[in-house]
């Protein structure tokens, strides 16, 4: 008898345990939020619940009544459990519709103070000079930067474990090299440059006359920009549904385009280049050379623009990153700092006003560099630890998506994602590998896509973000 009831304890008490196993999962997927009185109150009903059950014993009386008086408290505790399970649901929600009302406030609040200053100064600025209109510049890249900082505060506060998770059937066969991938604001165009020409899905342009290594798409206007082999960059506007004509070429530089960014207002072209040069192209009532910079002593093959848009930071072949400043009074970018490193370098990324990333050449590292309060000299403070294999392509452009705070940096034979965590970590969540170096590509402005071409699939394939 007494074996009989050993066994039907020991049966109970396993059932319990997977219950409560089960219970613990469901409370940990809502942990974030879960206040400090929440969370005690469960670790007292779970201690309880885990510490008494193993004191019963079932005594030679009647069974049925011993079993009642075991279980009964422990079902109570169930239901303890699951009426604040429910509650803590209940609070999930209640938090994330509330993050979103505040967000959505505050965006509208910038927008409507950002029509209010533009209105009462536009009358003024007919009769003031240059430092006006700058001022009107600053406010909008404050009202841009406090937006994005909203952004990132909403997704940082459900932020979760990403992947992304090859789309097989969006992908097609494309058997010439595509040195250069871009997707437009809205993920509905995708241009590549293949060898000469310029393919956008069914149709191509062909008006360079080598390959194209270098492809941006304007956020504000119907335009994208092609940079070539041949040291041309090509203006290019869409006219109608499908249909996209040349509108200007830019001649100046005597060797092939490595890399091309545009700033925010997009009156601005940057441009680097085998040539060694680094120029500053201007939109007046056509795209002229504004400045050229001759810093560096090799290849130029990163370039970047910060979230205010006043330093600019390039690295390339000569053991050097150089950081620039843009003057107020002519525009022209001074070299301020001129950072000696280790190693060459491909890519390189701010990812903030005062942070940056540098990929150094055929390394397992990324360089992280911040500004010092004191000096305003900027110093490397980490390294991140990423995956490479060889290196040896110069093309596929680092980005930092802000409105999820992930990095993307191409390394050897890998694409390596990585997020940035609220308390300044970096976190590496993804890292595909090719089996190639010869692969190219770019990520989608909200970061949702990730598209890229190599020479071993000869595919254009499409990865999308997943939750994992």
């Amino acid at each position: 008898m007494e074996e009989c009831l050993q066994q039907v304890q020991n049966q109970v008490e396993s059932i319990f345990d997977n219950i409560d196993a089960q219970l613990d999962q469901i409370l940990k997927s809502t942990s974030y939020a879960i206040d400090d009185n929440q969370q005690n109150s469960l670790q007292t009903l779970i201690s309880e619940y885990s510490d008494n059950f193993p004191c019963h014993k079932f005594e030679n009386l009647n069974f049925v009544e011993q079993l009642y008086q075991v279980m009964q408290p422990l079902i109570t505790n169930y239901m303890k459990k699951k009426e604040l399970q429910d509650q803590l649901s209940q609070n999930e929600q209640q938090t994330n519709l509330q993050i979103k009302e505040v967000t959505e406030g505050m965006v509208q609040e910038c927008e409507n103070e950002k029509s209010n200053i533009s209105m009462s100064m536009e009358p003024k600025l007919q009769d003031q000079d240059k430092g006006s209109q700058t001022l009107v510049e600053n406010i909008d890249a404050n009202i841009i930067s406090i937006q994005s900082s909203i952004l990132q505060s909403s997704y940082l506060q459900k932020m979760k474990p990403y992947c992304y998770q090859l789309i097989q059937d969006y992908s097609f066969q494309q058997n010439e090299i595509c040195f250069a991938i871009a997707l437009n604001k809205s993920s509905s165009t995708l241009v590549a440059g293949c060898r000469s020409q310029i393919k956008l899905f069914e149709f191509s342009l062909n008006e360079h006359k080598s390959s194209v290594f270098t492809l941006n798409f304007m956020k504000k206007s119907n335009h994208f920009i092609s940079g070539s082999r041949d040291g041309t960059i090509i203006i290019w506007q869409k006219i109608q549904q499908n249909l996209w004509s040349k509108q200007q070429i830019l001649n100046g530089h005597s060797h092939q385009i490595n890399c091309l960014v545009i700033n925010n207002n997009e009156d601005q072209i940057i441009s680097g280049s085998d040539d060694k040069a680094i120029k500053i192209w201007a939109k007046k009532n056509e795209w002229l050379c504004q400045q050229t910079i001759k810093d560096h002593s090799k290849s130029v093959y990163g370039l970047s623009l910060n979230s205010q848009q006043n330093r600019l930071i390039s690295c390339g072949f000569d053991k050097f990153i150089l950081i620039r400043e843009q003057s107020e009074l002519n525009k022209e970018w001074i070299t301020v700092q001129k950072l000696t490193i280790e190693q060459d370098g491909y890519r390189i990324c701010f990812i903030d006003d005062n942070t940056f990333v540098f990929s150094p050449y055929n390394t397992e590292k990324l360089q992280v560099f911040e500004m010092n309060d004191i000096n305003k000299q900027f110093i490397q403070t980490q390294d991140i630890s990423v995956k490479c294999g060889l290196d040896g392509q110069c093309f596929f452009p680092s980005q930092f998506i802000d409105q999820k705070q992930i990095l993307v940096f191409k390394n050897g034979e890998f694409i390596n994602l990585i997020r940035k965590k609220s308390n300044g970590e970096f976190v590496t969540e993804q890292s595909i590998n090719f089996e190639t170096n010869s692969f190219f590509g770019s990520m989608s402005d909200d970061g949702e896509y990730l598209i890229t071409w190599d020479n071993k699939s000869n595919q254009i394939q499409i990865r999308k973000q997943m939750e994992k």
